[in-house]
């Protein structure tokens, strides 16, 4: 483990396998999004492209599926559909293209935001995009996802970093340079509920897959979590040093897994603040983590490589006090 990971509550566990490094980009990675289908990751590079690749864990290899090569600037996030046939990827000009995940077609390329299309994240049903513009564009669009159809554009967040769809819902968490998260009506944009408690710009925000929470993080180096239908601070989590950059939950919303600025990924049980660091080899910071959706992987992206963490020992507390190994 890595000499930079040290942390009082490490005692938790740890993954006892080396990670899995994927290296084929040439420059920095900035989103990372899994197949909600397979064991299959596609990541977004300043380098231009989205790579797609399939992971296996048996023999610690990777293999190239689709190198998606049509943006023309540097890619700031991706994003899967949930029949996991098709991917949507931003760029810095504000462009955003949905293509075939596997033949690399470009089926839609969507210009509705002025620069830097910072986040993507797809409706439940695969029918719609919400998307989320940073400095020079400081809105979040939902639009149609295989027609570019605008519905609605949400405008009362400055440089918006990143936006979440509810699981099962019709609601939109979008977080911001401003101390707050905003959870609103995705195709009317009622505001239903504003957390407050950072002190500084937020940089990540996340749904629980089960719904119930929303998990956010940034400058402050806290991580916050918000029950999503009051904006109740739950929990809080402050084992960080510098900004978090990047959290994802797990599948079955009982852990997050977040990176940022010093370089450690982390896994945190809210229910009793215990953690697990899991970085070996990041020299570089971490800019974007991802959660497999059958809970076997973790896949941790600094500088041009991806790590990615496997046979991972969650050897937590239960909540009434006992080891959950």
């Amino acid at each position: 483990m890595s000499t930079d990971a040290t942390d009082a509550t490490d005692a938790a566990g740890t993954s006892n396998t080396p990670p899995l490094i994927y290296q084929g980009h040439s420059d920095y990675i900035f989103s990372l999004a899994f197949s909600p289908t397979s064991a299959t990751l596609a990541s977004a590079s300043r380098d231009t492209t989205v790579r797609v690749w399939r992971i296996n864990p048996s023999n610690m290899e990777t293999a190239d599926i689709t190198i998606y090569r049509e943006h023309t600037s540097s890619l700031l996030s991706v994003a899967w559909s949930p029949g996991g046939k098709y991917i949507a990827s931003g760029d810095t000009t504000g462009v955003i293209n949905v293509w075939d995940a596997y033949s690399g077609s470009t089926i839609l390329t969507y210009r509705g935001h002025a620069r830097l299309a910072r986040s993507i994240a797809w409706s439940p049903d695969g029918k719609h995009i919400v998307s989320g513009g940073d400095y020079g564009d400081s809105t979040a669009q939902v639009w149609e996802a295989f027609t570019g159809k605008l519905l609605f554009t949400h405008t009362r967040q400055y440089r918006v970093f990143a936006a979440s769809w509810e699981p099962r819902g019709n609601h939109i968490a979008t977080c911001s340079f401003e101390d707050s998260i905003m959870v609103w009506d995705a195709f009317t944009g009622d505001v239903k509920v504003t957390c407050t408690g950072h002190s500084g710009p937020v940089y990540t925000t996340a749904w629980s897959p089960n719904g119930a929470f929303i998990a956010s993080a940034g400058q402050d180096t806290s991580i916050q979590v918000w029950e999503a239908t009051t904006g109740k601070t739950i929990h809080a989590f402050n084992h960080y040093t510098k900004a978090v950059k990047s959290l994802a939950w797990s599948p079955d919303s009982q852990h997050i897994v977040s990176g940022g600025d010093d370089m450690r990924v982390q896994v945190w049980q809210p229910a009793t603040d215990e953690c697990i660091n899991l970085n070996q080899g990041h020299r570089k910071w971490i800019r974007a983590v991802m959660w497999s959706p059958d809970g076997n992987l973790i896949a941790a992206s600094s500088d041009h490589t991806v790590r990615v963490f496997t046979n991972i020992q969650m050897n937590f507390a239960t909540p009434g006090g006992e080891s959950s190994a």
